[in-house]
């Protein structure tokens, strides 16, 4: 390595310093040098081109929940600036690291009206973990590190990196190229709890007769999902999850309720969370959706709270025990805990595989009873049911919110645990899954990752499709096509005594759309003809969308509380 480089050269050995293989992003005037940078160093990264840089932050996103690595994207000055932003704020809010790379005008061009000028800083600034412009060449290798230890150390997030046009052309000693090696994972640097907080913590649970868990999203960043299942196993207890908490438990372990919540439970999960006598939120917020507006479980139930974050513990529930740390080395000390004062717990404890066996056959039989319906549209609960049949085991299913997110978060089954179910629940923004699937597919290429989504969403993202063929991506690309942004109408129909505005909209024929991008496509409105079809998709091995004509959302059974009383 030469003693001098430029700043765009001394960025990107900086990502190569930190083990970075994958960079998602559009190009634009002011990102010239860097993308110069890309193409003469060896540095054995792959720029993936994307076509919208909206779908370059979504991709980075489940990219970085695969594979455990800092996903990153960039994007140019002024519009590519605000179109990355909700891929970043998304992430931050899922706790998921993500690096988000802008180029700028030049710092000599600032205050002269210059084209794209924008206070990206500022921008920024509320929405990010982390954030910086730089101003002088020689910042870059101290900024890239600032980012890197930001985003994955203490609770994970995403960062921003501002970089300047004149700023990439400027030198940079070589010297100052060096990465803390541990920060190119997450999570990094990890803390258990205080020793006397999870002793109280054991004395709690051992003397509660119906304890309850709900996890979140936490439990599989810290991959944490085999200490999970000791505890729960040697307790005999029942663990709910939120929706990013899927896969903490697998979906078929006996002593997992599943999700529970405004999005995605029903009444018999809602019940044994409304039934324990004790809650302990595990890297769970205790938000809105997951309470039910904090109402299941009520305020008068004793509260053990574990989150790497001390100031979610104790914002919505008087809290009973607080345990800030790690989730996996904390659940792995009350384990060992717990373990050893198993005889001094409480008799007539319940029996948490008896309480989940029960909830899961009022939850699953009038599923099925919709599952196996011959009634056109095609009802959602079919899909739901046909994909759980056909896909194989380490598959990671992406759902946009609307249709998908309520049905997957509360029907969908893998069998393994860990991170096989992905949606936007921080900003439930549409056009996720589609750029989510095309990041997971990157990361895992091992596995076969699908994408969920309404029409609705379909439009926001539809130009991916070339960014997969050019790829030659095997996704699997399932369209629940009912012509309305279904959420909001069925929202109408509720808490609005069915005054409808503005939320329908014209059919689309998705399977030509997507046969004109070049890719394999079927449409289907015969629910005896959904599992053949979606088979042949799944197994065509090449880039496939199935266009199914479905119930639309107001009129279906969706598990969503404010729709169900």
């Amino acid at each position: 390595m030469h003693d001098k480089i430029n700043g765009a050269e001394a960025l990107v050995r900086m990502l190569q310093e930190y083990d970075v293989k994958h960079i998602f992003g559009l190009c634009g005037d002011t990102s010239l040098p860097l993308y110069d940078a890309l193409a003469t160093l060896d540095h054995g990264i792959q720029h993936i081109l994307t076509r919208d840089e909206r779908s370059a932050g979504y991709m980075a996103d489940a990219y970085a929940r695969v594979t455990h690595k800092v996903g990153v994207c960039e994007g140019p000055s002024g519009g590519g600036a605000t179109y990355l932003l909700p891929g970043l704020v998304e992430a931050n809010e899922s706790s998921i690291p993500i690096l988000g790379i802008t180029s700028d005008v030049p710092v000599t061009s600032r205050g002269k009206f210059p084209l794209t000028e924008l206070d990206q800083q500022a921008l920024y600034r509320p929405l990010t973990k982390w954030n910086t412009t730089i101003d002088l060449a020689e910042q870059i290798p101290s900024a890239v590190r600032n980012a890197f230890r930001a985003m994955t150390t203490g609770k994970p997030g995403s960062a921003h990196i501002c970089l300047p046009h004149d700023v990439q052309k400027h030198p940079v000693s070589s010297s100052d190229i060096w990465a803390q090696k541990e920060h190119s994972h997450y999570p990094s640097q990890r803390y258990v709890a205080n020793d006397e907080d999870i002793e109280k913590a054991t004395k709690e649970i051992l003397s509660a007769k119906f304890p309850v868990f709900i996890c979140g999203g936490g439990i599989i960043n810290s991959g944490a999902e085999q200490v999970l299942q000791n505890i729960a196993e040697l307790l005999n207890i029942p663990v709910c999850t939120t929706v990013s908490g899927q896969g903490s438990l697998s979906d078929t372990h006996p002593l997992n309720v599943g999700v529970v919540g405004a999005n995605g439970g029903v009444m018999a999960t809602r019940e044994v969370v409304n039934s324990a006598d004790l809650v302990f939120f595990i890297t769970c917020r205790a938000g809105s959706t997951t309470t039910e507006n904090w109402r299941f479980p009520n305020k008068t139930i004793p509260i053990i709270h574990l989150d790497i974050d001390p100031e979610t513990i104790g914002a919505n529930y008087p809290t009973k025990v607080s345990l800030v740390g790690d989730a996996k080395l904390t659940l792995e000390e009350l384990h060992g805990r717990l373990k050893a004062s198993i005889q001094n717990r409480v008799n007539g404890c319940v029996d948490g595989k008896a309480i989940v066996a029960k909830a899961k056959a009022l939850k699953f039989e009038p599923f099925l009873k919709l599952a196996n319906s011959k009634d056109t549209p095609i009802l959602p609960e079919r899909i739901v049911h046909s994909l759980n049949k056909l896909l194989p085991k380490n598959a990671i299913v992406c759902a946009d919110p609307g249709t998908p997110c309520p049905y997957f978060s509360a029907y969908f089954q893998s069998e393994i645990s860990g991170r096989h179910f992905i949606t936007n629940r921080a900003h439930g923004a549409l056009g996720f899954a589609m750029s989510a699937a095309i990041g997971a597919a990157v990361g895992q290429p091992q596995s076969k990752c699908v994408a969920v989504m309404g029409d609705g969403s379909f439009g926001f993202t539809v130009g991916e499709l070339e960014t997969i063929t050019r790829y030659k991506l095997p996704i699997l690309m399932i369209v629940i096509s009912n012509s309305v942004y279904g959420w909001i109408k069925a929202s109408q129909k509720s808490g609005y005594n069915e005054r409808y505005y503005s939320v329908d909209f014209n059919r689309t024929n998705h399977a030509k759309v997507a046969e004109a991008y070049g890719v394999r496509s079927w449409s289907v409105d015969n629910p005896q003809k959904l599992e053949a079809i979606l088979k042949a998709a799944i197994e065509c091995g090449e880039p496939a969308l199935v266009d199914i004509i479905s119930q639309p959302l107001q009129d279906a059974a969706a598990p969503v509380s404010q729709w169900m009383g």
